[in-house]
């Protein structure tokens, strides 16, 4: 990084800046503003509108949910109840999910999560699916808080939801968790941050100068007072293991880190009974069945 001059600035002698931070203001201001806001904007949101898979094909009962977000904006999400008599009949896990496509293109994990007996509530952020509006970090924070507001309606107890984010879910959902009160937060698959995560997949470009959108779970996680789950595989491509090392470090206890298996997207393809191990683990330990509590 270049110094600033020693002696003081005068019309003889005036600092100059280089012609390298020169390029980053120009890049922060200006004529380029609306192009790095849009391209930054289309890696971190990746909305599908189109449905490409049924809750019927799990052949369980579902509700269509549809919903408002605190600023009004529509939202839909599906709602699983789980099977009475299930060990977890009157816990509901709430998923954030990743920043691609939207709720239809999660049924597999809708279905193992039932399978360990607890109720799922999937929704789509402002933009996805068929919710609408446009994608944003305050927005999708809103959205959120909208989805413990309707489970909270139906009945469950505060401290009976789990917050489940998944990638950029694991942002929302650490956010979630500050904002509002939660029986435990999930992060699978989870970057460090936005910033942290965008100067690894873009090292050409100056990400940290340039970025508007944090999604900083790092950060929050030091104040976040509920059990922590971070699950997460070694062989992730795309978010690397180091940002679970990291965000499991800056998390206060009661924690819990379970090492899954394969790429970002199949967790349960490369191991489905190790994944689900892993998460019973964490509910056996940290979320007492059987609680009367509950819709």
């Amino acid at each position: 990084m270049n110094s600033l001059p020693s002696h003081p600035a005068s019309a003889a002698s005036e600092w100059h800046p280089s012609p390298r931070r020169d390029f980053h203001r120009r890049l922060r201001s200006g004529i380029f503003a609306p192009v790095i806001r849009w391209f930054e904007h289309r890696q971190v949101y990746a909305p599908s509108r189109e449905h490409e898979g049924h809750p019927s094909s799990l052949n369980r009962s579902f509700e269509e949910v549809f919903f408002h977000a605190g600023d009004g904006t529509r939202l839909h999400g599906w709602f699983f109840p789980a099977d009475p008599g299930s060990p977890w009949v009157d816990v509901a896990l709430l998923l954030m999910h990743g920043n691609a496509g939207n709720i239809s293109h999660r049924l597999h994990f809708y279905e193992a999560w039932l399978g360990l007996g607890l109720n799922v509530f999937a929704f789509d952020y402002r933009g996805f699916g068929r919710s609408e509006g446009k994608a944003s970090e305050e927005g999708t924070y809103q959205d959120a808080q909208a989805a413990v507001a309707w489970l909270r309606q139906r009945g469950f107890a505060p401290d009976r939801i789990l917050a489940l984010g998944k990638s950029l879910g694991g942002g929302i959902a650490s956010e979630l968790a500050l904002r509002e009160r939660v029986g435990a937060l999930i992060l699978q698959s989870t970057f460090t941050s936005i910033p942290d995560i965008g100067a690894e997949l873009f090292s050409w470009l100056p990400v940290r100068r340039m970025n508007s959108i944090k999604y900083d779970t790092l950060q929050k996680l030091p104040r976040i007072d509920v059990p922590v789950l971070i699950l997460h595989s070694r062989a992730d491509a795309l978010i690397g293991f180091h940002h679970a090392e990291r965000n499991f470090a800056a998390a206060r206890d009661p924690k819990m880190l379970v090492e899954a298996k394969g790429d970002h997207n199949n967790l349960l393809e490369a191991d489905r009974a190790g994944y689900l191990r892993g998460l019973k683990a964490f509910l056996e330990r940290h979320v007492p069945a059987g609680k009367p509590a509950g819709p």
